[in-house]
């Protein structure tokens, strides 16, 4: 049974670890030039969490198996960097932690991820998700993202259904 717990700062090198780790299911699969090893530098890390972006961590048996970043924008939650070890996937570690993050805020959650990596986009379905379309997903990435152009052209965004709700006149 996996415990749901805040990151610390020692969870740092897990954190790095389980995102580096399970990225590794993007190389070939995302544009070769947004692909980079490490997919997320240290340094990288620690420059979205002093933006803001804080992290959940799931353990099993004390052991961190998945983490799932958060940052506050305004009036939404953005799901961050959420990646389940190789060895933890498709156990429902990911989608519990996902439901926890979800049930923290009453905010509207959206979710970033690559178009191409179909398994994501599906996982976040599966979990209520809607996929937007193309020219809300450009305005979203403008307005509570700070990625580049050519990754906004290779990207998606997900809402929950407060978000849905929240648009419907």
């Amino acid at each position: 049974m996996a415990i749901i717990r805040p990151g610390r700062e020692e969870d740092l090198p897990h954190i790095y670890a389980i995102i580096n780790e399970s990225a590794r299911a993007y190389r070939g699969v995302i544009p070769d030039d947004r692909w980079h090893e490490p997919y997320m530098p240290e340094e990288e890390l620690r420059q979205e969490i002093a933006h803001g972006v804080y992290f959940w961590i799931a353990e099993e048996s004390g052991t961190p198996v998945a983490v799932m970043g958060m940052q506050d924008k305004r009036d939404v939650l953005l799901v961050r960097h959420a990646y389940v070890a190789p060895g933890a996937q498709r156990t429902g570690v990911g989608t519990k932690l996902l439901r926890h993050v979800r049930d923290l805020s009453s905010k509207p959650v959206l979710i970033g991820t690559w178009a191409d990596a179909t398994w994501a986009i599906d996982f976040y379905r599966r979990n209520g998700f809607t996929l937007l379309p193309t020219l809300e997903k450009d305005a979203l990435l403008r307005k509570y993202w700070s990625v580049p152009e050519r990754q906004m052209d290779t990207s998606v965004v997900l809402a929950d259904e407060r978000w849905i709700k929240s648009r419907q006149p």
